[in-house]
């Protein structure tokens, strides 16, 4: 089958709702004056919000110099920072926007030594501040798709004498339990070892009862047809199986490619841009392509948005 030269550049062309370039970013965010009435109108709409001397609802004014707003009637001051990341926070607020615009454009992540390059803030400034925006990333959610697929992939080293799981008492990789709905949201979880409860655990907290499960041939996920909810009754799920160690991927509808595309995500963001992750701060490294496979994929627009506000 071949295409027309039309029908390929409208296949590889970005949908104009998708798009969000580094000049689109500075004609919304020229200084900080701009990135203040942003946060101040996330927060307080229009400026109006409850005053805490006048007790009733308030239109408020910025303050010249000063990162706050009075209100119209008793001079009272609101602070859209408070409460925020950017509480006290010395850096400009443009730099913090930029670097959210960063994180949130870029699938595979973007390393503090990048930012330090670009903004010239200090390499211990630029990881604080992608600290504090990952953690905006770490929303808790209950995975509410019909069908949930389930894996698990290892962090850190390489495994001696051959590769697959990692030997008992192994600590040089680290587990991570992905769990992930057909088509939108993941959950990622570094945890300390890939047992029955630790895994049966994470379905109780995270799949919604009655869902159906896809997993692999791993023994250890044998009892979540036996699960029950929080009040004790029986949560439902459906298990099914698929065989990896015959070289069986997919069965019908019955496979878990939607979490393995994931880690492929999360090891290029890894491998490819940050190198190396100390296992002590390995999860908060997966909010970000966890951010991208639940939001910014679902998002048309500019993904940092919904983590600005950093509250």
């Amino acid at each position: 089958m071949q295409f027309t030269p039309e029908e390929i550049a409208k296949e590889q062309s970005i949908p104009k709702r998708q798009r969000y370039t580094l000049n689109d970013f500075n004609r919304e965010f020229p200084d900080d004056d701009a990135c203040l009435e942003f946060l101040k109108e996330q927060r307080f709409l229009g400026g109006v919000t409850m005053c805490a001397k006048c007790k009733t609802d308030r239109k408020h004014y910025r303050v010249k110099g000063r990162t706050a707003y009075a209100c119209d009637h008793c001079g009272h001051h609101i602070y859209p920072l408070a409460g925020t990341i950017f509480e006290k926070t010395t850096t400009s607020l443009k730099l913090w926007f930029h670097a959210m615009f960063q994180m949130g454009s870029t699938k595979c992540g973007i390393s503090a030594k990048q930012i330090q390059r670009e903004t010239g803030v200090t390499y211990k400034t630029a990881w604080r501040m992608f600290k504090q925006i990952r953690s905006l990333m770490s929303d808790e959610i209950s995975l509410e798709g019909s069908t949930v697929e389930i894996d698990e992939t290892y962090h850190g080293g390489k495994r001696k004498g051959g590769t697959g799981r990692p030997g008992v008492g192994d600590k040089k990789k680290m587990p991570i339990v992905g769990m992930a709905e057909r088509g939108g949201r993941v959950v990622a979880k570094a945890t300390a070892d890939i047992k029955s409860a630790t895994l049966l655990g994470l379905v109780r907290e995270y799949v919604l009862p009655k869902s159906t499960v896809n997993t692999d041939e791993l023994r250890n996920y044998g009892g979540i047809k036996a699960l029950r909810d929080n009040q004790g009754n029986h949560a439902g799920y459906r298990h099914r199986r698929i065989n990896h160690s015959s070289k069986i991927y997919v069965m019908g509808d019955i496979h878990t490619n939607t979490v393995e595309g994931f880690w492929s995500l999360i090891k290029r963001g890894i491998g490819g841009t940050h190198h190396m992750v100390s296992q002590n701060f390995l999860q908060s490294y997966l909010f970000n392509p966890h951010f991208h496979f639940d939001v910014a994929l679902r998002i048309f627009g500019w993904a940092s948005s919904s983590i600005s506000i950093g509250v």
